[in-house]
């Protein structure tokens, strides 16, 4: 499966630094995840940094390279 466009991936990051308190930062594989969940549903860790600028900054790096990371779709 081809990875997301990278106008894409820039397009969500730009939502998630506009509300950086609705998310944060999986501290095991560095995804962002809505603030809400308890378990990362790519790694399942549970270990989480609810920085408002470090969610800011990791959206910024994300959104500005194409995917490289594994996710349970890609399993399938």
């Amino acid at each position: 499966m081809p990875s997301e466009p990278l106008n894409d991936r820039a397009r969500q990051a730009s939502k998630i630094a506009s509300q950086p308190e609705d998310y944060k930062i999986c501290e095991g594989c560095d995804s962002i995840v809505a603030r809400r969940v308890h378990f990362c549903p790519n790694c399942h860790g549970y270990r989480f940094n609810e920085n408002p600028q470090a969610v800011i900054d990791q959206a910024i790096l994300l959104g500005g390279r194409e995917r490289t990371s594994v996710v349970s779709d890609d399993l399938v």
